[in-house]
């Protein structure tokens, strides 16, 4: 009897076992899930019309990490207008469908054609604008090549690097039986929800005005990149603060269209590589420069960042952003429209892309004390136009590092770490760690303190300030965040040692040292 159940039991495994392989490799019992681990909308459920020599796969788009800060980015037409979401979050509250994809009405499945459509901001005067069916012709934007050895580029002239596009350099299939070419957008458009402003050369407004679209007859692809992209010109690259304004504006984008993995990246400019790109790899899913693609590509879902100095960080430098940092958990029971967790998010997204843990508190081991990182100026070789020398902000940086070094040594009330933040010639991983291990960073104003925005809620900022680098970025970011923040205001660009460590004492005694 024993022995009859056995068998009837085989045999039903085996019977359920050839089922499910004839269910799940039929194509006409499921849809895949496109890549992205989403389900596929209307607009992409088409197979492309043309014939395409190959659909190379992307590499595995990378999840999103869980952060203690993070908020929903869903859109809300109730954010006010200069409030810190709008200036922080998605205050991208306007929908401009520029294009839509047709879609049979009782099938639910695309009839062709792509689709466009950006989201303004009136907080911000500035619009991010995404799109399916784009197609990209490199050999229509003029620039060099980007993504060369530093060396082998000493003297290349900005200009060369910056694009310019020409007309259809980016295309958007309009759709079976469309005729003549025309404009995605005109002079009216731009003016009104992507306005130049303050900025001399204004490369995404140029992209958004090269737009061309095309009937299905002529969207012929190379090249296929499945998952979301983002398109990013970047200016000022191999500076940190200017970079950290073009992460964030990605990072925005990416949560206000609402991506379910993180996007892949295409560096629409012809930079050479530097150091900071290894923190654009972290973040996001895979990086290539637009000029290093052989023929044309074209991309299921492109996102347009908006430029880095459109973000608030920017902004924040010539208006007043009246804002202050607060815990997530608290705004989520009790919104208030001039408090922010958004910066904290951030920072906790880049120690999350590296590996880092996330927590709000830092957790000290028995007997490993306080770490106390002192950022230096270094001489270093930025970009093919710098010479190697960084200005100096702080006259007397190696006395006043010699003087914090011999306190720290002698210091009884609780041990302390003296960390020597040689930045220039650190990789952005390592640079990363010293941030979120620091219970307290000092440094002469420069671009290295925007790590800060890295920084852990309970870490102490002491800037120095030289008379003649007397700009607000680091107390803002600090206001932003919510982190205690301390200034020693220089007559010219020597720091008395004693003025530091009493300051420096203070601190430390707040810490229960």
């Amino acid at each position: 009897m024993n022995r009859k159940k056995l068998k009837i039991l085989l045999s039903l495994f085996a019977f359920n076992s050839i089922s499910l392989y004839l269910f799940f490799s039929s194509s006409d019992h499921h849809h895949k899930l496109l890549p992205g681990n989403h389900k596929p909308s209307p607009e992409n459920l088409k197979t492309p019309p043309g014939n395409h020599p190959h659909f190379p796969t992307s590499p595995r788009a990378k999840p999103w990490p869980i952060l203690p800060s993070y908020l929903p980015w869903s859109l809300n037409p109730n954010v006010a207008l200069r409030s810190c979401e709008g200036y922080f979050g998605n205050g991208f509250t306007r929908r401009i469908d520029l294009r839509r994809s047709s879609v049979d009405k009782k099938s639910r499945v695309s009839g062709g054609g792509g689709w466009f459509r950006c989201w303004y901001s009136g907080t911000l005067q500035s619009s991010l604008c995404d799109g399916g069916r784009v197609r990209m012709t490199p050999e229509r934007i003029l620039m060099s090549v980007g993504g060369e050895k530093l060396e082998d580029v000493i003297g290349r002239k900005e200009d060369e690097e910056l694009p310019k596009f020409e007309a259809g350099a980016f295309e958007v299939d309009a759709g079976e039986g469309f005729g003549d070419q025309r404009k995605l957008v005109d002079v009216e458009f731009l003016n009104r929800y992507v306005p130049e402003g303050a900025i001399s050369r204004h490369t995404m407004r140029a992209l958004l005005d090269s737009i061309r679209l095309v009937g299905s007859s002529e969207f012929k692809c190379d090249q296929w990149i499945e998952e979301p992209t983002l398109l990013v010109t970047r200016f000022e690259y191999a500076n940190l603060f200017h970079t950290v304004t073009d992460w964030y504006s990605a990072y925005v984008a990416s949560r206000v269209t609402g991506l379910p993995t993180r996007p892949h990246l295409v560096f629409v400019d012809g930079h050479c590589r530097a150091p900071i790109e290894e923190t654009w790899k972290a973040l996001f899913s895979s990086l290539k420069y637009a000029k290093n693609f052989s023929g044309s590509v074209c991309f299921r879902h492109a996102v347009l960042s908006p430029l880095g100095y459109e973000t608030a960080l920017f902004k924040g430098l010539s208006e007043n952003i009246n804002c202050h940092g607060a815990f997530a958990h608290d705004l989520w029971q009790n919104p208030d429209d001039l408090k922010t967790a958004r910066l904290s998010e951030f920072g906790e997204m880049i120690r999350a892309a590296f590996g880092f843990p996330v927590g709000r508190h830092r957790i000290l081991k028995p007997g490993s004390g306080h770490n106390i990182l002192f950022v230096r100026r270094e001489d270093y070789l930025a970009h093919p136009r710098h010479g190697g020398k960084v200005e100096s902000r702080l006259s007397n940086e190696q006395e006043v590092f010699d003087a914090l070094k011999n306190w720290a040594s002698n210091y009884l009330e609780c041990k302390i770490n003296l960390v020597n933040g040689l930045f220039a010639h650190m990789p952005m991983k390592e640079q990363v760690r010293a941030i979120q291990d620091a219970s307290v960073i000092i440094g002469a104003h420069g671009a290295g303190l925007t790590h800060i925005i890295s920084a852990r809620p309970e870490t102490v900022i002491l800037e120095i300030i030289s008379s003649h680098f007397r700009r607000p970025h680091f107390a803002l970011i600090s206001q932003w965040k919510g982190l205690e923040y301390h200034a020693i205001n220089l007559d010219g660009s020597y720091a008395d040692p004693r003025v530091v460590l009493d300051q420096l004492n203070n601190i430390v005694k707040g810490l229960g040292c």
